[in-house]
């Protein structure tokens, strides 16, 4: 397995700690669309994003759904299997496809309760996705839909390398529970002031600093907490 995992959690667990796990670490592809569990089933695996984008939506009877948080190169999906529970009432979809790594159950719960530090480093990343979580909800209340597209685009851009995401108009709006024809005009006013370029689902950011003026405080709250609960890589 390279030394260089790509994903933050595992860059920042002792090296004692991550030999551990390594044996049973497993590298695979998320592709476009992939659901990593369903509302109520219960978890057989949690996944560490490297390059792809994970959504964790949550899905009403009628069908309609709204993402709560989104995990990517920073994080982990699954975080019911440690927290003392079996399932949980949201999807993982994957939102960008790219690759990660799985973990069995058994292994994630038997790591959790054998390592301190295994425990403290998820502790404290649940309680920065929790924050995203709540976060999310106040902004999808609160602030207009150009505010809230301008946060999940900076949120995203932030689980990923590079400046460009691949997302249809309609898969963002399923993502933030609002009409397609919301997403079109916000996406249309930010590229013509020059802020992003769009085409055939491709969204590129030209200019970060004028989108992280025209999101919300709700970004910036989000961004300070994982910064503040999540030390960094180590350098390799």
């Amino acid at each position: 397995m390279d030394t260089c995992l790509g994903n933050g959690l595992l860059e920042v667990l002792p090296n004692t700690e991550l030999l551990h796990i390594k044996p049973f670490l497993e590298k695979v592809e998320l592709p476009l669309g992939k659901t990593l569990y369903e509302s109520g089933h219960a978890l057989s695996h949690v996944y560490f994003p490297v390059t792809a984008i994970v959504s964790l939506l949550y899905v009403m009877e009628n069908g309609d759904s709204a993402e709560i948080a989104v995990v990517g190169n920073e994080g982990i999906v699954g975080i019911a299997l440690f927290m003392g529970g079996e399932s949980t009432p949201s999807r993982a979809v994957v939102q960008s496809g790219g690759s990660g790594y799985r973990l069995p159950a058994k292994i994630i719960r038997q790591e959790f309760d054998r390592s301190l530090p295994f425990m403290h480093l998820l502790l404290r990343y649940t309680q920065a996705l929790i924050t995203q979580m709540s976060q999310t909800a106040v902004c999808n209340r609160h602030h207009s839909l150009d505010q809230q597209l301008c946060r999940w685009l900076l949120l995203s851009l932030d689980r990923l390398q590079g400046n460009e995401l691949c997302m249809t108009q309609e898969l963002i709006a399923n993502m933030l529970g609002v009409r397609r024809e919301g997403v079109t005009n916000a996406a249309l006013n930010l590229q013509r002031e020059g802020v992003i370029s769009y085409s055939r689902g491709h969204i590129k950011v030209l200019d970060r600093p004028a989108l992280e003026s025209r999101t919300c405080e709700c970004y910036a709250v989000v961004k300070k907490e994982y910064e503040r609960l999540l030390p960094p890589c180590r350098p390799q």
